[in-house]
């Protein structure tokens, strides 16, 4: 299997998932408090959900 690299910005906060061997930054929740939610299946994530809440 080959070796596969990314780089990323470890000065940035964010939220990074690896599917099939590639690198994909979450989007951040709007204004307000947020969630992400990642559903797997078989092993894998298959989608993730992004939520926020103004108060």
């Amino acid at each position: 299997m080959a070796e596969l690299k990314a780089k990323i910005n470890l000065l940035e906060n964010a939220v990074y998932m690896v599917r099939d061997g590639k690198l994909e930054k979450l989007d951040v929740p709007g204004d307000g408090y947020g969630k992400q939610t990642i559903t797997w299946q078989a092993g894998k994530p298959v989608h993730y959900e992004v939520s926020y809440t103004k108060k």
